[in-house]
C-alpha cells in the first residue's frame, strides 16, 4: 500500500540527468519542477520542465550544491518529493535528511545508508563483516617497497578526485598531502586511504534495486574498465568474458552490501577484478549512476521509474528480476580535446544530430544552439546501443557516432568510435590502463581523407549565392543560370582552410569556366557531380561521395558518410598581428586561476616543463607549464581572475645559458 504518492517532482540536479528523471515523469503524469543557476537560465533542463526555479549564481557551490536553496525551492514550487540525480547533492545524507525534514519524499536510500556508505574507510570495514571481498588496507606510515604500487584515494567522494597511483616510495608523502589537499577542496573531508594498486584490473560493477519489503535484485553486470583520468567514457552490460562462477559471486556480494546498510533504491556495488579474475570490493554509489541506461536496455527496465516506485512506499514488481537479453554499450560524449590531455572545451554547440533508429537511445541536456560553459562537467551527451550480440551493438554504436553531426567545440567522437574499433576493445580485452597504452595511436591521423573534404568544402563556397549550381550528367542540358558565378573567369582560385583541433593547413585550387561549374584544379581523379552550398557529391577515384557542408562564420563543418571535419577558412596572406611573443603563456580554455606557484614573480627563472599556474575549468585542474628555462619577464595572472581563452598569463624569456632556479612547485592536483 502506497504510503506517499509523488505528484510533484523536484530534480535537485541539471543537464542530461534532469532531462532523463523528467522523461519518466511525463511518462507517469508527475509534474516536473527544475532548478537552474544563472548559468542555467535558458538550459535544456529548464525549458523542458513544467516549473523552474532560480538559486542564484552561476558557481556550483553557490547554486546546485545549496541543499537549504534546493529545498526552499521545493516548497516554493509546490513539490512533494526531490530526485537527485548524480553528482552534486545525490550522496550527501545531510541533504537526504533536509528533504525529509521538510515534509518531503526522499527519492533515494535511506540516509543511514548513505552515512555508512559515504566514507570509503568505514564501507570496508562494514562489507568486511559482510563476506565481500576486500582487498587488504596498506598504512602509508609503514609501507614498503613490497606494498608498490599504491592507490591513494579519497574516502569521501569518487570521480578521480583525490586518487594518486604511487610507484615509488619517496613519492608517497607528497602525494599523500596532495591527495588529501585535493579531497578536502572537492568533498571537504582529507582523509585519504592507501590499498594496493591492482595492475590492468578491470572495472565491473553490479546494479542493486531494493524496496522496504525485503526485496534486493542484483541486476547483472557493466564493465566500466575504460576511463580517463579515473572517469568513465565507455561502459556495457552486461561486463564480457566473465564466467558464470565470477558473475554469481559478483551478484551476491552486491545483494550482501546492499543488505548490510538495509539499502532501498537503485544503487551500485562497484569492483575491481584484477587479471586473474579475482574481485575487490571499492565502493557503493548510493544513488543512480550515469551509466544507467545500459542496464536498463538489458533488462527492459526504467530504473527511474523503478526508483519513483519504491520511494512511494510500493514494492518491486516481482521477488526476481527480469531475465536480461541481448547486449548494450554507452559511450559519453565529452566536450574536450583528448589529444590535448583532455582539455575541456567551452563555446556555442552549433549543431547535434545523432541518428535515430532501432536499439540506439540518445540521452543529453543540450540541443543545436546551446551554449557549453565553464561551471559543470563536459559532457555532452550519452549515445547508447542495443542489440542481441555484444559484436552488433559496438558496430551500431560506432556507426552512430560516425554519423552523427556535431558542430561546436572539440569534442571525443574520434576518440570514440576509433575506441570500439579498437582490436583489444573488440576482443573484450579490457582493463583501466586502456587509454595510457593506446591514447597516441586513438588520437593520431585518422584513415579520413581532410583533403577532399576540404575540396568539398571549398566548392560549395564556390557555388554559394543567389542559386546554388548543379553540374548535369555528360549529355544533359546546362542549367538555365549559374548564379552569382556565371561570369567569373576561369582562371584558378585558391583556398586555404586549416584542420581543428590538429592545426594541418590545406590549400585547394579550383576553376569556375563559362559553363558556371566548378572544377577541381591539380586534383587528379577527382571530379563534380553535385554542389550546392550545403551539399557536395564528388566521384573520387571511381567512388561516388557525398558531403554535407555547414557554415559558421570561419568555420567550415564537413559531414562525410565515414568522418566528419571542422576547418577555419583562413586568409589569402598571414596576418603578423596573431603571433604571439615567444614563451607567452595563454589561458587554453576560459577558467579561473585557482593558485600560482610558491614565489612566482616577474624576474624568477623558471625550468622548462615546470608548473606555473593552475586553471581550474569545468570540475578539472589544468596546470600550465613553463615553456622553455629562462626568466620570468611578466605575470599577468593571480589566483581567483576569470580568464578568457587566450588571455595572455605570463611571458617566460628563454635564456639557455641561464642556471635556473627552480621555483618551489606545489603538488599537481588532477
Amino acid at each position: 500500500m502506497r504510503s506517499d504518492v509523488i505528484h510533484t517532482l523536484l530534480v535537485a540536479n541539471r543537464g542530461e540527468i534532469a532531462c532523463r528523471i523528467f522523461r519518466t515523469c511525463r511518462d507517469l503524469g508527475i509534474t516536473t519542477v527544475a532548478v537552474y543557476s544563472d548559468a542555467d537560465a535558458d538550459a535544456l533542463h529548464v525549458r523542458e520542465a513544467d516549473l523552474a526555479v532560480r538559486l542564484p549564481g552561476a558557481a556550483p557551490a553557490d547554486t546546485y550544491l545549496r541543499g537549504d536553496l534546493v529545498v526552499a525551492a521545493a516548497r516554493a514550487a509546490g513539490a512533494d518529493a526531490v530526485h537527485p540525480g548524480y553528482g552534486f547533492l545525490s550522496e550527501n545524507a545531510a541533504f537526504a535528511a533536509a528533504v525529509q525534514d521538510a515534509g518531503l519524499v526522499w527519492v533515494g536510500p535511506p540516509v543511514k545508508a548513505i552515512e555508512l556508505m559515504a566514507s570509503k574507510t568505514r564501507a570496508k570495514e562494514l562489507m568486511a563483516g559482510a563476506g565481500v571481498p576486500l582487498l587488504a588496507p596498506v598504512d602509508p606510515a609503514t609501507a614498503g617497497p613490497g606494498d608498490l604500487p599504491l592507490l591513494l584515494k579519497a574516502a569521501a567522494g569518487g570521480g578521480g578526485r583525490g586518487m594518486r597511483i604511487v610507484r615509488e616510495l619517496d613519492a608517497l608523502p607528497g602525494e599523500l598531502l596532495a591527495a588529501a589537499a585535493e579531497a578536502a577542496s572537492a568533498f571537504g573531508d582529507g582523509e585519504v586511504f592507501a590499498e594496493p594498486y591492482v595492475e590492468r584490473g578491470r572495472h565491473v560493477e553490479v546494479q542493486v534495486m531494493a524496496d522496504a519489503h525485503d526485496t534486493v535484485w542484483a541486476l547483472g553486470t557493466r564493465d566500466c574498465s575504460l576511463q580517463r583520468r579515473h572517469q568513465k567514457v565507455v561502459e556495457e552490460a552486461p561486463a564480457p568474458g566473465l564466467d558464470e562462477a565470477l558473475r554469481t559471486r559478483l551478484h551476491e556480494a552486491a545483494v550482501a552490501a546492499a543488505r548490510a546498510v538495509g539499502y532501498r533504491g537503485a544503487g551500485t556495488v562497484e569492483f575491481l577484478v584484477s587479471a586473474e579474475g579475482r574481485p575487490y570490493f571499492l565502493e557503493m554509489n548510493t544513488r543512480l549512476q550515469v551509466e544507467h541506461p545500459v542496464t536498463e536496455a538489458v533488462f527492459g527496465l526504467d530504473l527511474v521509474a523503478l526508483q519513483l516506485r519504491v520511494a512511494e512506499g510500493e514494492p518491486l514488481p516481482s521477488p526476481e528480476p527480469p531475465q536480461p537479453s541481448g547486449h548494450a554499450v554507452e559511450a559519453r560524449l565529452y566536450a574536450e580535446d583528448p589529444a590535448r590531455d583532455w582539455q575541456p572545451q567551452t563555446g556555442a554547440l552549433l549543431t547535434l544530430e545523432v541518428p535515430e533508429g532501432p536499439g540506439l537511445r540518445l540521452d543529453t541536456g543540450y540541443t543545436g544552439g546551446d551554449t557549453i560553459g565553464v561551471h559543470y562537467d563536459p559532457m555532452i551527451a550519452k549515445v547508447i546501443a542495443h542489440a542481441p550480440t555484444r559484436t552488433e551493438a559496438v558496430r551500431l554504436l560506432a556507426r552512430a557516432l560516425e554519423r552523427a553531426r556535431i558542430h561546436g567545440p572539440v569534442t571525443n567522437r574520434g576518440l570514440l568510435v576509433r575506441s570500439l574499433r579498437h582490436p583489444d576493445f573488440a576482443a573484450a580485452r579490457l582493463d583501466t590502463g586502456f587509454y595510457d597504452r593506446h591514447l597516441a595511436e586513438l588520437t593520431g591521423p585518422g584513415a579520413g581523407d581532410p583533403a577532399t573534404a576540404a575540396l568539398a568544402a571549398t566548392l560549395a563556397e564556390a557555388v554559394r549565392g543567389p542559386e546554388a549550381v548543379r553540374p548535369t550528367r555528360p549529355g544533359g542540358p546546362a542549367p538555365a543560370r549559374f548564379g552569382a558565378w556565371r561570369n567569373v573567369p576561369s582562371q584558378p582560385q585558391r583556398k586555404r582552410y586549416r584542420s581543428e583541433p590538429d592545426g594541418t593547413e590545406h590549400e585547394v585550387a579550383y576553376r569556375t569556366p563559362r559553363t558556371g561549374v566548378p572544377e577541381p584544379h591539380g586534383t587528379p581523379g577527382a571530379r563534380v557531380l553535385t554542389a550546392t552550398p550545403d551539399r557536395v557529391t564528388l566521384e573520387v577515384d571511381g567512388v561516388t561521395r557525398h558531403f554535407a557542408i555547414t557554415t559558421h562564420a570561419d568555420r567550415v563543418h564537413v559531414d562525410a558518410t565515414d568522418a566528419s571535419y571542422t576547418f577555419t577558412a583562413l586568409p589569402r596572406f598571414t596576418d603578423p598581428a596573431t603571433h604571439t611573443a615567444p614563451g607567452s603563456l595563454l589561458a587554453p580554455m576560459p577558467g579561473t586561476v585557482v593558485r600560482l606557484a610558491e614565489g612566482l614573480a616577474a624576474g624568477v627563472t623558471v625550468e622548462a616543463g615546470q608548473p606555473l599556474i593552475w586553471l581550474e575549468a569545468m570540475k578539472m585542474e589544468h596546470r600550465i607549464l613553463a615553456p622553455a628555462s629562462g626568466t620570468l619577464t611578466a605575470l599577468h595572472a593571480a589566483p581567483g581572475h576569470q580568464v578568457e581563452v587566450g588571455a595572455l598569463l605570463a611571458v617566460v624569456q628563454e635564456d639557455p645559458a641561464a642556471t635556473p632556479v627552480p621555483v618551489p612547485v606545489p603538488e599537481e592536483t588532477a
